[in-house]
């Protein structure tokens, strides 16, 4: 016997892309964060309540990585939870000069394909983080752009202050 929903919304990302500080501001979660990598080791649940009718448990997935699919970082366990969602947040750290938002969103969707083909399928919303940052502002039109070009829900956020976050969850609840 496997419970087949953790969770109606899956909080996915690349370590430290903000996944733990999101579901820490949107419910009573209280998730560890660090500025490095890997704090995250099992989901984190926490229930987001939108008004007094509407109310859905989210999970902060630890970070992928390229490899997961394959077990790397812990990839099966993680890529296993992700199966039991209904919606994706893609959390992108659009802050770092020497990342590429927009490959890190093709690494992880490739990872969650190469795992089982209809978990790259399940409807996503993008989550653009850490535009308090003023690395961020600078990237932020060029990548929105691109990925809503692509079709994609795109919402620019920074979890550390709450701005964008309404509008975010929002979209979570429907």
């Amino acid at each position: 016997l496997e419970l087949r929903l953790l969770a109606d919304v899956g909080i996915v990302g690349l370590p430290n892309a903000g996944k733990s500080t999101l579901i820490a501001k949107i419910s009573a979660a209280r998730p560890k964060t660090a500025p490095y990598p890997f704090t995250t080791l099992s989901p984190n649940l926490g229930v987001v309540r939108l008004d007094a009718e509407t109310s859905f448990i989210v999970a902060d997935m630890p970070g992928l990585i390229e490899g997961a699919h394959k077990g790397e970082g812990l990839g099966h366990d993680f890529l296993h939870h992700i199966e039991r969602t209904r919606l994706l947040v893609h959390v992108l750290d659009i802050s770092l000069a020497d990342r590429d938002p927009l490959a890190d969103f093709a690494t992880i969707n490739k990872e969650l394909s190469l795992h089982k083909d209809w978990l790259a399928k399940l409807p996503q919303l993008v989550a653009l983080n850490k535009i308090d940052l003023p690395e961020a502002q600078t990237r932020l039109p060029e990548i929105r752009n691109q990925l809503e070009t692509q079709g994609q829900k795109v919402f620019a956020i920074s979890a550390v202050t709450g701005e964008g976050i309404k509008q975010l969850v929002g979209a979570m609840a429907i």
